[in-house]
């Protein structure tokens, strides 16, 4: 049977008004006008006194996105003529569905509040993200047997598939540096010396005119980033970014930390011999269980205002629509919305809405919204449309939606990994998903729990992705699908 694409949406429609009944969505905080006109003070004056603690934080911020992305990418290199490999495959698997944060909070307990854990915490989830993309573009490279059948010659790969892939592969790292300032930027939030940490004590402190500073430099950063990225001076670049957080200052550990780590992740019934039911009712009833309701609750209404948004937000950029100076206005807002990491924008409007998953779900909603939509707006700018076509309104409903349907349900099908994943770290501002009980257990070092969450979390992810694929394969009904590009840039 085939499962066409209005099966699906009535039953994500039926989830989410499901999600919806069961999510807890009221804003408690009794001055929400008050902060925002506050907020927006600080905006209209924002306060760079203290320019030299903002620019050391902005190059903190560039040299961990550096080192980080760096080494995920040469380590996804490495492993990608392996990638068809079952080991290597899962291996990447499981370390990219750990989001950056979590894999923070886990080697906390190892190197400490440390420049490694700034770049470890980047570079392992990076490198599995690079592996499978880097794979795939040398398994589209003539001139050898398809990766995963047998071992390629290191002939064929080093002569034939790495030169002609090497184009796609710089334009991919390009993009996943500026997921990696997003990634350096919100680890401030964990207490490295990143934007993040900067915005989160000017928040604390009331002084939102320093956190629109924060903000301002951080767009400034990550808006101009294909202009200021020149290739030929990358080395230097990493160079300079690895010295920098060399001269870091870093909190010893103490001798044993090594083994405190390892010890600390084996489950207790196994060291202490204590009772593997009451661990388990604990970890999995009693922490898992509602962290991944509260998850996949939180993803599930993300992901419907996502394709809400992108749907209506996608002609802004697209001159039949809304006229040449309205795309380039569009351009902007889009740019701007998908350019600021949505657990920094929930952190923003948990200030105003107070603590609900309503901050959350907007920001997700509004960030990878603005993602679909930026990807979606390009391809219809470059449809070709025929004399006397309809403009306006009229374009978008009549024209460009449904040309553009299965793309845009492909790309919300991708970005919903994404969002769930970034669902699961919004528990860290109290909100009740995985990451809420993660933190906890790291606050009180029962490092066996919070892998053991880590665990649940990973297969959630890899739950939502064989689902998301499936689908993908499953709604025949419509034109074939062409968004490869697109599908990359989404991941």
């Amino acid at each position: 049977m085939i499962l066409r694409r209005r099966h699906v949406l009535a039953g994500f429609a039926a989830l989410t008004l499901v999600a919806i009944s069961s999510a807890e969505l009221g804003a408690i905080r009794p001055d929400p006008w008050m902060t925002l006109a506050a907020i927006g003070r600080g905006i209209l004056h924002p306060d760079f006194s203290d320019i030299a603690g903002l620019l050391r934080a902005t190059g903190l911020t560039v040299a961990f996105a550096f080192c980080g992305v760096g080494l995920g990418a040469v380590l996804g290199l490495l492993l990608a003529p392996f990638y068809g490999t079952a080991v290597v495959r899962l291996t990447c698997i499981a370390v990219r569905s750990v989001h950056e944060l979590f894999w923070a909070l886990l080697l906390l307990g190892l190197t400490g509040l440390s420049p490694l854990t700034g770049v470890l915490a980047i570079g392992l989830p990076y490198a599995g993200i690079f592996a499978k993309v880097f794979a795939e573009y040398l398994e589209d490279a003539p001139g050898a047997a398809p990766l995963g059948r047998r071992l390629p010659s290191l002939t064929a790969l080093l002569w034939v598939r790495f030169p002609q892939s090497l184009p796609q592969m710089r334009t991919y790292t390009l993009y996943r540096l500026e997921c990696g300032l997003r990634s350096s930027a919100v680890l401030g939030f964990i207490g490295l010396p990143t934007l993040g940490f900067q915005l989160e004590t000017a928040f604390k402190q009331a002084q939102y005119g320093q956190a629109a500073a924060v903000l301002a430099l951080f767009l400034a950063l990550i808006l101009p980033l294909r202009f200021w990225v020149i290739w030929r001076l990358v080395p230097l670049m990493l160079a300079a970014a690895a010295t920098a957080l060399i001269m870091l200052p870093t909190p010893p550990m103490g001798q044993g930390a090594l083994m405190r780590f390892l010890t600390g992740i084996v489950p207790s019934p196994l060291r202490t011999g204590g009772d593997w039911g009451s661990w388990l009712d604990k970890v999995l009833v009693q922490q898992a269980l509602p962290g991944s309701m509260d998850t996949l609750i939180l993803s599930q209404i993300a992901l419907a205002a996502a394709a809400l948004i992108a749907a209506v937000a996608f002609p802004a950029i697209v001159p039949g629509v809304v006229g040449r100076v309205g795309a380039v206005i569009g351009h902007g807002v889009l740019v701007v919305l998908r350019s600021i990491p949505d657990y920094m924008l929930a952190f923003v409007l948990l200030q105003v809405l107070g603590p609900s998953m309503l901050p959350a779900i907007l920001a997700l909603g509004l960030h990878n919204g603005a993602i679909i939509a930026h990807l979606l707006g390009r391809q219809a700018a470059s449809l070709p449309q025929h004399t006397g076509a309809p403009r306006g309104v009229t374009l978008w409903a009549w024209d460009l939606f449904p040309r553009l349907s299965p793309a845009f349900w492909a790309l919300c099908l991708y970005r919903w990994e994404i969002i769930l994943r970034d669902s699961a770290i919004m528990g860290l501002l109290g909100i009740g998903t995985l990451g809420f009980y993660i933190q906890s257990n790291v606050q009180t070092l029962r490092m066996d729990r919070v892998v053991a969450l880590l665990v649940v979390s990973g297969l959630l992810t890899l739950l939502i992705d064989t689902v998301s694929r499936r689908l993908r394969r499953a709604m025949r009904d419509g034109p074939p699908l062409r968004i490869e590009a697109s599908r990359r840039l989404a991941t």
